[in-house]
């Protein structure tokens, strides 16, 4: 896919060298189409959307209402099922906020060890307010799911299960169909952290069984500050707006206050027009591509790369997403993504929002790099030179 021109970014230089970005699991870089069409928003149709009968506010909130259409059709759901948030992060954290308010000392809790602190925090504080348990579900060595642990640890007391599709430190792919499935035999509702899969494969909510789920524009070539809530109609109906004020009610006198209907009442306030309708061309970059297309080229750089290092310890199963932790004995993680950025390459180092997995693999932290649609096989060579270098420095 010779993608790499739409993305001007691509064309610095780092410390004298040509960007290698390998950042993807943290944010993407953003296409001229993107960037375009807020642009144009900004420039052409800016104006508060659904609050108003003139030109602007009309076109504002037909392209606002286009955007929901476009990322409702991109997972396979309704448009009243799409619930506009600043990230995954806000998302996860509404779920668990209305769930719970329903729990108490004898419901549990499922979640994966392997869950990022966006899954996994929100239950925690749901736990420690309500004495609810908490279940997580093993891995083995491999860091691959322990499903025989997850039947096991999934109850007829288990109210939610919380996982993640794909591990942003392993690249595991979670099983979240057979996962999902299990957890409605237990009556348990599937709450799943995308983050990781939206972006980089084909994702299907009905096909999956998921209840809610989860993910964010900015992981996706779309601009920061927009996320996407995905819940089933009757769940989200179910739901208390977690903010109210302008634009989310039918009426509001005293003693008298209607909500709107779905999803207009979970958009209190101005909504993120500009990042939504950003949001859409991302998806409409990505189609383009086509998503088959999209997770065929990351397996292909993530098999080169693994093929290639020889000498590190990496992290997780041979078959996965595009994202490999990996640790050069004897360098320090911080070190090596120092080295990487003195030679112009974008990696990530720490614990990646991950301590549960991190005590898991007993590390403190890792280094982490991250394909996506621009990168190429020529950087994924460049790359492994460099880490034979850091090795040598050991």
């Amino acid at each position: 896919m010779d993608v790499r021109k739409d993305f001007p970014i691509l064309k610095r230089k780092i410390n004298g060298k040509a960007l290698v970005y390998l950042d993807n699991a943290a944010t993407t870089q953003k296409p001229q189409q993107v960037i375009d069409a807020i642009s144009d928003f900004y420039e052409n149709h800016n104006a508060n959307v659904g609050r108003g009968v003139h030109a602007l506010a009309r076109e504002a909130s037909e392209m606002y209402a286009d955007a929901r259409k476009k990322v409702a059709r991109f997972i396979n759901a309704k448009p009243d099922e799409i619930v506009f948030t600043n990230n995954t992060t806000q998302g996860l954290n509404m779920v668990a906020d209305s769930y719970g308010q329903r729990m108490g000392k004898y419901d549990e809790i499922a979640m994966t060890v392997m869950e990022h602190h966006s899954s996994y925090l929100p239950w925690r504080r749901v736990s420690e307010r309500t004495k609810a348990g908490i279940k997580l579900v093993d891995i083995d060595d491999n860091g691959i799911l322990k499903m025989k642990d997850y039947e096991k640890k999934v109850r007829t007391n288990t109210t939610v299960v919380a996982a993640m599709h794909v591990s942003n430190v392993l690249g595991t792919i979670n099983p979240v169909r057979e996962m999902a499935k299990i957890a409605h035999q237990n009556g348990a509702v599937f709450v799943m952290d995308a983050a990781q899969s939206v972006p980089h494969m084909p994702v299907d909510v009905k096909r999956l069984d998921c209840d809610f789920m989860a993910f964010s524009g900015h992981k996706m070539v779309g601009p920061t500050g927009i996320g996407v809530l995905y819940g089933r109609y009757d769940l989200l109906e179910d739901m208390e707006p977690p903010l109210v004020g302008g634009g989310m009610v039918a009426r509001a006198y005293p003693g008298d206050v209607e909500f709107l209907g779905l999803p207009e009442k979970f958009d209190a306030g101005t909504p993120n027009a500009e990042g939504a309708i950003g949001l859409a061309a991302a998806i409409n970059y990505l189609e383009r591509l086509g998503m088959d297309k999209v997770q065929k080229h990351e397996q292909e750089l993530t098999k080169r790369a693994l093929d290639k290092l020889k000498g590190i310890k990496v992290y997780g199963p041979e078959e996965r997403a595009g994202v490999i932790g990996f640790n050069v004995p004897g360098v320090d993680a911080d070190d090596v993504a120092a080295i990487m950025d003195e030679n112009g390459i974008a990696i990530r180092s720490g614990h990646h929002c991950a301590q549960p997995l991190m005590r898991r693999l007993r590390i403190d932290g890792c280094a982490r790099m991250s394909f996506y649609v621009y990168n190429t096989k020529e950087e994924v060579d460049y790359v492994v030179d460099v880490i034979n270098k850091i090795r040598k420095l050991a």
